[in-house]
């Protein structure tokens, strides 16, 4: 491995120098700044990593705490696309992304907070979690630089997609094509939740549309047999739905098994829609109509404001980034025949 010293020799100046050189000092001439990192390129010379971050008290590392309760893990097509394009961001700031570990099996486990100041990050990017627990909380309140994904706390960014707006434009856009019974099989109870919940009800009575309790089921995000019981469920009411919203695109499938269980076609018979605008929606037959989320919007806003917590600390507003998504029409929602 290439040294300071290696350096020193071969441009015949003091290690001191070539140090200062690379670190971009300006006590040093731009020529011998020039010359000392060309020859250090041309020998391979690579900074280690560990003296780096005793020089400039930084890792350029970055934790990322995502633990779904389903344990989709990476498989979770909306997440897996936000970490995508927040990886994307962070690396193309000279930063790494390294997942915090979540495993309560792993050998000397600690919580969250001992767990990121033992592995010296620089900041925390939150995509999926229980943020109710006692250890996200010790977290988010400690002085570790933190930006939270789909959920809101007074003194931290949070990068948010509109779920308000979203519910309310894909519900407007059903309404527009003539359905007046629309269902709505809604996920979890998580903030995200409540928030297309309560625009679900709220367009709803702004369009003047009934919503019988009957055609709000709760169920669970990406789970094809909760999303197939609350279909057959929704199905053998005595007045049954022209429509039904799922939780996420994933969950459709489950609702398309029954569907096709029945005899029933889409949109022929019975609509749906989903919530995401995973790839896999637009290549299904018929296409899928669903809320696109802007996920390359979310990941990399999450990347640019944890990256500027950490570089600008006192210049950086604590506020929420709202992203907003758009409809993407699809074929699963036809004109209501009923």
């Amino acid at each position: 491995m290439v040294s300071l010293k290696d350096i020193s020799a071969v441009c015949g100046v003091s290690v001191a120098t070539v140090s200062k050189a690379l670190n971009g000092h300006k006590d040093i001439g731009e020529s011998t700044k020039r010359h000392i990192k060309q020859v250090a390129e041309e020998m391979g010379y690579l900074p280690n990593s560990a003296a780096k971050a005793l020089k400039t008290n930084r890792s350029y590392n970055i934790g990322v705490l995502f633990a779904d309760e389903a344990h989709n893990g990476l498989k979770h097509d909306y997440f897996a696309s936000v970490l995508d394009s927040l990886k994307k961001t962070v690396e193309a700031h000279g930063y790494d992304m390294t997942f915090i570990n979540c495993s309560n099996e792993r050998p000397n486990r600690t919580s969250y907070l001992n767990h990121v100041r033992y592995r010296g990050f620089d900041g925390v990017v939150i995509a999926c979690v229980d943020f109710y627990d006692d250890e996200v909380a010790e977290l988010i309140n400690s002085d570790i630089p933190v930006v939270t994904i789909d959920h809101l706390f007074d003194n931290r960014i949070a990068v948010i997609s509109d779920n308000v707006q979203g519910m309310k434009d894909l519900l407007t856009y059903i309404y527009e094509m003539g359905h007046r019974k629309v269902a709505y099989i809604c996920g979890n109870d998580t903030s995200v939740t409540r928030n297309r919940l309560t625009s679900f009800y709220r367009t709803a009575e702004e369009l003047h549309m009934e919503v019988p309790d009957s055609y709000v089921v709760h169920g669970s995000y990406r789970d094809i047999d909760k999303a197939e019981e609350a279909t057959e469920q929704l199905l053998g009411l005595d007045d049954p739905p022209t429509c039904i919203i799922y939780p996420d695109d994933f969950s459709c499938f489950g609702g398309l098994n029954v569907i096709k269980k029945l005899g029933l076609k889409v949109p022929d018979d019975i609509s749906i829609a989903g919530y995401d605008g995973i790839m896999i929606g637009s290549y299904i037959e018929p296409q899928l109509t669903t809320l696109k989320q802007n996920t390359d919007s979310i990941g990399s806003q999450a990347g640019e404001k944890i990256i500027s917590l950490i570089e600008k600390p006192r210049t950086t507003v604590i506020e929420p980034v709202i992203i907003s998504g758009e409809v993407c029409n699809g074929e699963t929602v036809g004109k209501a025949v009923r």
